[in-house]
């Protein structure tokens, strides 16, 4: 199990980003929704975090958790990537889908994008995403790590064609 890491001034890498600090910080953004812990989550906002995520708009760090926790509750063994798609100063876009299912087994496939905007030490304050999910059957699934971080050697998403 990882030690809880307490609250910094700055959440590195910082903006303004270049391609390499982008791409290591969006790993992190997968790593940390992998672990399906709200509280490790929502570290990495700021505390007046806006969001859309589908149809619900959480404002701050505890409705995001709050909105976590729902939302890991329904969606089980939930395994995420995501891609860099674009970048700026304090602004990254990516790109991602996650595999899951609902308490009667039924797979799902869930795609979208998300626009993130950082704050000077390295927060996100706005994240809004757009989510579309397909059903897909079991033998569809191409995630299949251990649940929790994305092995290294496992393809991303543009070497799944995806």
């Amino acid at each position: 199990m990882n030690p809880v890491r307490p609250m910094t001034d700055t959440r590195p890498p910082l903006p303004p980003f270049s391609e390499e600090t982008a791409i290591r910080k969006v790993r992190g953004a997968e790593d940390a929704w992998n672990t399906r812990d709200p509280e490790v989550c929502a570290r990495v906002y700021t505390e007046d975090t806006r969001w859309r995520n589908r149809a619900e708009f959480p404002v701050g760090r505890e409705e995001v958790k709050a909105f976590l926790q729902r939302k890991w509750a329904r969606e089980l063994d939930y395994r995420l990537i995501k891609e860099l798609w674009a970048f700026g100063s304090h602004r990254i876009a990516v790109r991602f889908a996650y595999e899951w299912h609902d308490d009667s087994g039924h797979w799902f496939r869930s795609y979208g994008n998300e626009n993130w905007l950082f704050t000077d030490a390295g927060f996100m304050q706005q994240r809004f995403a757009s989510i579309n999910d397909l059903p897909i059957t079991e033998d569809q699934r191409l995630f299949h790590w251990p649940l929790g971080r994305r092995p290294d050697d496992h393809p991303g998403l543009s070497a799944l064609g995806l």
